[in-house]
């Protein structure tokens, strides 16, 4: 599929550009996530999955949430933990729009994951 940036008219480049520098990563982040969805449209077409979710995984969330709260006391923090503390939540949730909501977190962290191995 064609790279969104890529096709970008010079002008709205230009305003991308002109992003406040705190913005411009993620932008470029999510415009990456955005090639990857239309590429997986296009090998599969559209998914409608069931959810999978369930309580079950509610004692797993619970366990990520106090390792998490105990690595950042101890400065032990790390992006896979936070990561994977949001995605048990999201399997944790049966209500969709609580479900959304979690999975528009674990969106945002893997986005602030990528952010920082390109600042590396």
């Amino acid at each position: 599929m064609t790279d969104l940036i890529a096709t970008l008219s010079a002008r709205r480049r230009a305003k991308l550009d002109a992003l406040p520098g705190s913005l411009q990563p993620t932008v470029r982040v999510v415009t990456e996530v955005v090639n990857e969805r239309l590429n997986q449209d296009a090998k599969w077409g559209v998914q409608n999955h069931p959810d999978g979710t369930s309580d079950y995984w509610v004692v797993h969330a619970e366990s990520a949430k106090r390792e998490n709260e105990w690595r950042s006391k101890t400065g032990n923090i790390d992006w896979r933990c936070i990561l994977l503390e949001e995605v048990w939540e999201a399997f944790a949730e049966t209500d969709p729009k609580l479900l959304r909501e979690e999975l528009v977190q674990v969106a945002a962290v893997a986005v602030a994951w990528v952010e920082a191995i390109d600042r590396r």
